[in-house]
């Protein structure tokens, strides 16, 4: 078992930034991929980025490539979202979720066991 608790979202003007953390707590976090994930209101929720067990190897959506880096401190059991040059339609609410079967980076919603309760994030114009 994986508890997932985010934080960090926020109200943002266009162009600023925001960091979100998700820490984990139960199995060994060191072990498994994290990922995050948005959801806009009447859409399907949407990968955002991904990484791997280690830390070394991630992956972004192409529309927060180049602004977005996703992090994780294994010592501290925790995955960050660092995202920056925000647009108003980076606007959603914000999970992360945790592949407990797999160490690589995972971009598939439906592979992932564990999610968070997802935090807002407010871009305004």
């Amino acid at each position: 078992q994986v508890q997932l608790v985010e934080s960090g979202g926020g109200l943002v003007q266009a162009g600023g930034s925001l960091r979100l953390s998700c820490a984990a707590s139960g199995r060994t976090f060191s072990w498994y991929a994290m990922g995050w994930f948005r959801r806009v209101p009447g859409k399907e929720r949407e990968f955002v980025a991904a990484i791997d067990s280690s830390g070394g190897i991630t992956q972004y959506a192409d529309s927060v490539k180049g602004r977005f880096t996703i992090s994780r401190d294994n010592a501290k059991k925790t995955v960050y979202l660092q995202m920056t040059s925000l647009k108003p339609e980076d606007t959603a609410i914000y999970y992360c979720a945790a592949d407990l079967r797999r160490t690589g980076v995972v971009t598939t919603l439906y592979v992932y066991d564990y999610w968070g309760q997802g935090t807002q994030v407010t871009v305004s114009s």
